[in-house]
């Protein structure tokens, strides 16, 4: 990944000296200098908030930022122990799907207040964003960054790209999409899945790869298509009680993935590599899988082990849709310094630091003028990014996941059901039916 100068972060540090002193004016609770502890899961995205700290402190001189980076599935597990002892980060990167639970227990710090006290434009951040981590008049962070959804592509496995931006997709015949992926399917004898004599039982390329660990939204790939075949997760978003995973639109989905893998297109469940999907397709053994902006480093970066390509998803009968989901910076609500905490999440949350995150083109960050530098960036380093924004600036064209209470169980129950019936255990609309109603008696 490319590393801009510094030269521009400096002159806008310059340029909003004033108001981060003017934060910093409450500098200290005690009047001495203090440490906040900030964690994240993302160690790509680590040097990019480091170099945001190191303005901060320039500018807040008596607040120090340690980091905590730690991996997705250990940071949450640490997160809840740590919030469970009263020992929690002041501030932590959050997810749309967990911070219902920390909201709930009353563990995330309400920063309306601030937010009012100081005129935070909310009107900065991609568009919806703000309002996903609101509940009750209660403002529970401020945006961060924004990921879409796209195709990625082995462009040696497909060395034909012309038309996948123009791909259909339908739960019956699969449309042009399933064709691509048939097309793109090998077995041992270098036959491709539109052949007749294709043989399922001797895959060596698989046209898609497909993600079963994707809980209750399917953000990696069904709940984009099931969206796409006309969709809907719940009653209203966020903070829905009423869920709709018994939808026939949602199992004819599930039954198409299924589908896939009984043409062998996709590997069998527990045929799948435990490596992961990023490290398979590195492997040239699959050729299409869907992604999200948050890997174009790892697709389009110098350490990437095959030439891949980024296309727009399929188009549905209800349209062409993605999932967009953003992150924002929690203040836990027993931090011993909420000014200090509020001064660093404002900072995380303006054009200031966001700037300085598009610049290393990681994320795409959720105020505009953070994309543009970010797709400018990606320009300069020759990377082709469109398929992402150009899916979120489409009308109509993107989806909010989920959020409720009780994720961590709906999570589990859904995914369950999902992988019962690609296994061959269920029927799609039996299994999905059963979920649902399990889902729905949590919130009696």
């Amino acid at each position: 990944m490319s590393r801009r100068l510094r030269a521009a972060a400096a002159l806008t540090v310059a340029a909003l000296a004033l108001p981060l002193a003017a934060c910093s004016a409450e500098s200290g609770d005690d009047g001495g200098k203090v440490t906040l502890n900030y964690w994240l899961w993302d160690d790509k995205q680590l040097p990019a908030y480091q170099a945001c700290a190191d303005e901060f402190t320039k500018a807040n001189p008596n607040t120090t930022i340690k980091f905590t980076q730690t991996a997705w599935q250990q940071y949450w597990q640490n997160l809840t122990t740590q919030l469970a002892s009263g020992s929690a980060p002041d501030v932590w990167t959050d997810h749309a799907s967990y911070y219902p639970q920390f909201v709930t227990s009353n563990q995330i710090l309400d920063i309306q207040p601030f937010v009012d006290k100081d005129k935070v434009d909310l009107n900065q951040y991609q568009a919806g964003l703000a309002d996903l981590f609101v509940k009750d008049g209660k403002r529970y962070g401020l945006p961060k960054d924004w990921d879409t959804m796209a195709l990625v592509y082995n462009t040696k496995l497909v060395p034909d790209a012309s038309g996948l931006d123009k791909l259909t997709w339908n739960p019956g015949d699969g449309g042009s999409f399933e064709q691509a992926i048939a097309k793109a399917s090998v077995d041992a004898q270098g036959r491709n899945g539109l052949d007749p004599a294709f043989d399922k039982n001797t895959v060596k390329v698989y046209g898609f790869l497909p993600e079963w660990a994707d809980g209750s939204q399917g953000q990696n790939g069904w709940g984009d298509l099931a969206v796409a075949n006309g969709f809907t997760y719940l009653d209203k978003n966020p903070w829905g009680t009423k869920y709709k995973y018994d939808d026939p639109k949602l199992a004819e989905t599930i039954g198409w993935f299924k589908h896939l893998i009984d043409k062998g297109y996709a590997p069998k469940f527990d045929k799948q590599s435990t490596i992961g999907r990023d490290a398979t397709m590195d492997s040239g053994q699959a050729a299409f899988t869907i992604v999200g902006s948050w890997t174009i480093g790892t697709y389009l970066g110098t350490g990437a082990k095959q030439q891949y390509a980024f296309a727009q998803l399929p188009t549905g009968p209800a349209g062409r849709k993605t999932a967009i989901n953003g992150l924002s910076d929690a203040i836990y609500a027993g931090t011993k310094h909420p000014n200090q905490a509020w001064s660093w999440v404002k900072f995380l949350g303006s054009s200031a630091c966001q700037d300085i995150v598009g610049d290393k083109a990681v994320v795409f960050p959720a105020v505009k003028s953070g994309t543009d530098k970010a797709l400018a960036a990606h320009k300069a380093a020759g990377r082709n990014v469109q398929a992402f924004t150009d899916q979120a600036t489409a009308s109509g064209g993107t989806f909010f996941l989920p959020i409720t209470d009780h994720g961590n169980e709906v999570s589990q129950i859904v995914q369950d059901a999902i992988q019962s019936v690609v296994v061959g255990q269920a029927a799609p609309a039996d299994a999905l039916k059963k979920a649902n109603d399990q889902v729905n008696g949590l919130f009696k």
